[in-house]
């Protein structure tokens, strides 16, 4: 079958489409084409679900607010030069930042698309669809659902549950609904889409296997939400349930070289539970595409020779975590001066770095990658949100779970799997310090690192604090094998507290509802 990304544009023009471009609370746009004269079989249901993988449905969050939430709020990486991305980094955070704004609108875009395509399939899928098909693409958008609301939960708290945009029209003004609630409607669709979603699909669609991994992550950060530095056991046991599912009943195993993952040739590998799927072109629309390309540290191996604009650099803090033996993770995740990388304008004879920056999604040139209609605002590296690598750490954590340390058979197991895979030695004992080294290590510039911060947050709040305010975060320069730490430059880093971990609400939020600023109300 064809891939999902050859058909995400030809299905923005048939599906009845909920989107919204400023706000969440922007009323649904309505189609050309009328939703009940569509969803007539099942290959319109798999068309309709198909917009929900990559294109504008995920392009502001992805290009706006990803990797600067997820990696350089948490101290992975910087820019000194971008003011809003350094007012994350020293957390001087204001309302007005447009990495939050775009996290937030990003994110209530996809929510409102997964609506759409969700009540569009229970009010008007044709009768003729069996249940079981009608079940597994609404399990597909509550999947996404999930995600996008599994972000939003863990970056702000309390935020508004909308399952039915249209109603906005009535009642554009909304409260925030209580976090605990919010998780509730998280693990509730994703448990949904557990159910629904077959074992095996075409390459890019999401599996059973997908929505229990997600599941996994969801109820490990629930276990600790409402603790006094004791997670919940149950929900721990939830947590091992579901990642252990999928580590030992899937038949999936990890890729066996790690530096392959980011490689477009390896798009949707048998790692990959989730990946956005992108479309490439030089018709491909601003935020249409990926843009992580436009992070590369040179045009020299960009498409087109340019769009090299803002290159991440990797901190000081970061490097430090890599022992001498894990160079085939930190050589896949960031550059250092002197590396070379020959699939980098390979044509041109390699591409020798010069600067310590983000590798990670920097996949070289139209001809690197046999794309002849590969842009540099449409990269086609199809980058994974949920790797198998992940939930092996999540369920080597939810075995852990209250221990101090663990020496579990099934913990050590996969916890050595991802190790080992990268070339360095496995260990015989566990504990959060060292999955939290681990996590941070495999999972460099793919976004996470701030939502195991925030995890963390919730169980052991002074751990947390102390990670973020022990941190050496600055960047760095590598000269003839000697990394030496550069000065602050600008803006002081400001110290961490409890509160740092929940972002503010966006300005713009605030203006258009301020309903926002209320206590949050219960849900269910």
């Amino acid at each position: 079958m064809k891939h999902l990304n050859k058909k995400i544009l030809i299905v923005l023009i048939v599906v009845f489409c909920f989107a919204c471009n400023k706000s969440f609370l922007d009323r649904p746009s309505q189609s050309q084409i009328s939703s009940e004269n569509f969803y007539k079989t099942k290959s319109d249901l798999r068309l309709a679900t198909a917009s929900l993988y990559g294109g504008a449905t995920w392009g502001v969050w992805h290009h706006e607010a990803y990797l600067p939430l997820g990696d350089i709020l948490s101290g992975n990486g910087n820019r000194q030069w971008i003011s809003d991305w350094v007012q994350l980094y020293t957390r001087t955070i204001t309302a007005g930042n447009s990495v939050m704004q775009g996290g937030w609108k990003g994110l209530y875009n996809l929510v409102g698309q997964c609506n759409g395509v969700i009540n569009s399939i229970e009010q008007n899928a044709d009768k003729a669809i069996s249940e079981a098909d009608r079940n597994a693409a609404i399990g597909e958008a509550k999947f996404i659902r999930g995600i996008a609301y599994y972000y939003l939960a863990m970056l702000w708290g309390a935020v508004p549950i909308i399952e039915d945009n249209s109603k906005l029209i009535k009642d554009p003004l909304q409260k925030r609904n209580i976090v605990s609630d919010v998780y509730r409607f998280i693990a509730n669709d994703l448990t949904f889409a557990a159910n629904s979603l077959p074992r095996n699909d075409e390459k890019g669609r999401v599996t059973t296997w997908s929505a229990q991994g997600l599941l996994a992550k969801v109820y490990l950060t629930m276990s600790g939400l409402e603790s006094n530095g004791s997670r919940d056991q149950k929900l721990l046991d939830s947590a091992k349930k579901y990642a252990g599912n999928v580590c030992n009943e899937s038949g999936l195993d990890l890729l066996p070289n790690y530096y392959n993952l980011f490689q477009s040739q390896y798009n949707d590998n048998q790692e990959s539970l989730f990946a956005l799927q992108w479309a490439t072109g030089a018709s491909i629309g601003w935020e249409e595409g990926n843009l992580l390309l436009t992070y590369s540290p040179s045009n020299d191996i960009n498409p087109q020779k340019n769009g090299a604009w803002t290159a991440l650099d990797a901190t000081y803090d970061l490097y430090l975590e890599y022992s001498a033996k894990d160079t085939v993770r930190r050589k896949a995740s960031f550059m250092m001066n002197g590396d070379f990388y020959p699939e980098l304008n390979a044509a041109g004879g390699g591409y020798k770095a010069t600067s310590q920056s983000m590798k990670k999604h920097i996949i070289g040139n139209e001809k690197d990658n046999n794309s002849p209609s590969m842009t540099f605002t449409a990269s086609i590296e199809h980058d994974a949100l949920l790797r198998l690598s992940d939930v092996y750490l999540v369920y080597a954590e939810a075995i852990l779970g209250n221990n101090a340390s663990t020496s579990d058979g099934e913990a050590l197991k996969f916890f050595n799997k991802v190790r080992t895979r990268a070339g360095v030695d496995p260990v015989s004992t566990i504990n959060i310090d060292g999955i939290l080294k681990e996590r941070r290590i495999e999972l460099a510039f793919e976004g996470q690192y701030w939502l195991d911060l925030v995890r963390l947050s919730y169980w052991n709040p002074t751990k947390a604090v102390n990670i973020l305010n022990n941190q050496k975060r600055v960047t760095f320069s590598y000269s003839n094998g000697v990394a030496t730490p550069d000065p602050p430059i600008g803006t002081a880093v400001v110290p961490a507290t409890i509160s740092s971990f929940t972002l503010q609400l966006p300005a713009s939020e605030l203006a258009a509802d301020p309903n926002l600023a209320e206590p949050p109300v219960k849900y269910y």
